[in-house]
């Protein structure tokens, strides 16, 4: 695997591993710059970006919150973090993660273009219009993350019809995955939905549309998994929670905890605010959701559209926002720890350069 690198439109990342965004602030610039440094692309998570540095770039909060979608994806906070993580990584490819089911989804877009990233990447939901705000940054590399060769084929018609252009690659992601997936309850635990068998009929309608790169994700955890995909067709991997338990991971030291004392078990799909089901770390929060006991919801970010302004947050019984924001911070009484089914394999922290060299090389390397 040494010599085989990824490229995605006019970039190549030397290394085929794309470490996948994690918000709220698990993915900033010290862990996307440090990755993109070692060889690999480093993404940055747009989510929340006005909680950082301490919500220096949020210009009006409420109960320490950011006020209203314009804080809680800052602009001038994305930008700072860009610029922050080129520091790390200098010229080499770096990119950021914008959830299509996001308010403002549009602006981000366009205020990650101006920011400098190389690559944008949108998962949750399809989005047929991203194009639309890419115009006048032909450099950026444009990746939906898709779960069947249907939603490609509806990506890929729209993007030819409307903007004579493709994907410059596709993320494939299955239920095994942090945070939020693309599938039901049931599809999560059917064989047909798994990682390995999305990929063939997927490469399949690539065929139909050209030739790009498959970037398959969701529970790829060490080497032999790396080289698993790829004979399975892949031409990449996303990992994201193997990433977490890196000492330049962004998330508070209580975050990293969490996740190293997690069992198999405590690793579960619960109910979201989005109306899709998640993945995280089942903690002291879900049991006091459960009884309704949990910290009060109120709407204060403004943050999904899928919630209705907090209507979805209070049938389930919390807010996504709050609680993904107080796991970055640490609170592990109120923190929402999202993370992949492998997670519990987390037992130590180690530097991303000695993961990037464990993943390309073989564990024992």
């Amino acid at each position: 695997m040494t010599s085989k690198n990824l490229k995605i439109g006019k970039h190549t990342i030397a290394h085929p591993i794309v470490q996948g965004g994690m918000g709220l602030g698990i993915s900033w610039d010290l862990l996307a710059g440090n990755v993109s440094k070692e060889g690999g692309l480093g993404i940055i998570s747009a989510v929340g970006t006005g909680y950082y540095n301490n919500k220096q770039f949020s210009k009006k909060d409420i109960n320490a919150r950011p006020y209203e979608t314009t804080n809680f994806y800052s602009a001038d906070g994305l930008k700072a973090i860009v610029k922050n993580a080129r520091k790390i990584c200098g010229d080499s490819p770096i990119g950021v993660n914008v959830l299509y089911a996001i308010n403002d989804y549009g602006r981000v877009v366009r205020d990650a273009c101006e920011a400098g990233a190389d690559v944008i990447i949108t998962g949750a939901g399809l989005p047929t219009n991203m194009p639309e705000f890419t115009e006048g940054f032909p450099d950026v590399a444009l990746v939906p993350i898709v779960s069947s060769a249907k939603a490609l084929k509806i990506i890929c018609k729209r993007w030819k019809q409307r903007y004579d252009r493709l994907p410059d690659a596709i993320v494939v992601e299955g239920p095994l995955s942090g945070g939020h997936q693309g599938f039901t309850y049931e599809q999560c635990m059917q064989e047909e939905f798994q990682l390995e068998n999305l990929i063939a009929p997927i490469k399949e309608e690539i065929k139909n549309w050209g030739d790009f790169p498959l970037i398959a994700a969701g529970g790829v955890w060490d080497h032999e998994d790396i080289l698993k995909m790829f004979a399975l067709g892949a031409d990449g991997v996303q990992m994201g929670t193997r990433f977490i338990g890196t000492h330049e991971c962004d998330a508070d030291m209580a975050f990293k905890e969490v996740l190293i004392a997690a069992e198999k078990e405590d690793i579960q799909l619960f109910k979201s605010p989005v109306g899709y089901p998640a993945r995280g770390v089942r903690t002291h929060l879900h049991e006091l959701v459960e009884k309704r006991e949990g910290p009060k919801v109120r709407c204060v970010s403004n943050c999904v559209s899928p919630c209705h302004r907090g209507v979805e947050a209070k049938a389930v019984g919390y807010c996504i926002a709050d609680r993904l924001s107080d796991a970055y911070m640490g609170k592990k009484d109120t923190g929402l720890f999202f993370t992949g089914a492998n997670g519990y394999k987390l037992k130590k922290l180690i530097s991303v350069q000695e993961l990037m060299h464990k993943l390309v090389h073989g564990e024992d390397s």
